[in-house]
């Protein structure tokens, strides 16, 4: 049996993604989900708590918790973060009051250790909103050119038009792949190719 073939097989069941939804209240987190499941967006309520939607992306299973964002239940935001692959990070790109707060918010999630090397996506939403802040000016708002601990991009987006909802995805799913999976799979072929079949057995298994 080839090394590719035994990489296959053992991570076949691994093959999930956990990411993460957060954001001020209001942002748009919810409805940015339904739109992407291909839900009905009308009438959507506040999250009071979370939420979970699971569904295939291109060969992955994307396991994606949303979380409220009101004020009273940020403190709970941390019993969210094991195993986190990605977060989403959703702004409301019309609230320039809150940018701040906004800002804030995001800065202190980075400083989090269960989250250290997660991929880094920044919805700027409700860009059909007339007036709404440009991705540049949430950039620097949210002074994004300061994080160096993670990945990060920002796209400007819309729940209601859907653009650049899936762009987003496909940002995040091959960032966390690129990092997880094919680095996973280089490093064993480099091993096999130097070390022989046994050590790259260990390094398998040990993954």
């Amino acid at each position: 049996m080839g090394l590719l073939t035994i990489i296959r097989k053992n991570r076949q069941k691994e093959k999930e993604m956990r990411i993460l939804f957060l954001g001020l209240d209001n942002a748009g987190k919810t409805t940015i989900l339904k739109k992407l499941n291909g839900e009905d967006i009308m009438g959507i309520s506040p999250t009071l708590g979370f939420n979970i939607k699971t569904f295939v992306h291109g060969k992955y299973t994307l396991n994606i918790w949303d979380v409220g964002g009101q004020r009273t239940l940020r403190p709970y935001w941390r019993n969210y973060f094991e195993q986190t692959d990605a977060l989403v990070w959703v702004v409301d790109s019309g609230d320039r009051m809150r940018m701040q707060d906004c800002k804030e918010e995001l800065h202190s999630l980075l400083l989090e250790d269960r989250l250290a090397g997660a991929s880094l996506l920044i919805f700027a939403n409700k860009q059909d909103i007339q007036g709404s802040m440009s991705s540049a000016e949430i950039r620097d708002a949210l002074d994004l050119p300061s994080i160096k601990s993670h990945q990060w991009r920002i796209l400007a987006c819309s729940a209601v038009t859907g653009q650049n909802l899936v762009e987003g995805l496909d940002w995040i799913v091959g960032d966390v792949a690129n990092r997880i999976y094919y680095s996973s799979t280089a490093e064993a072929t480099e091993r096999w190719q130097s070390g022989g079949a046994m050590k790259t057995s260990n390094a398998i298994t040990a993954s």
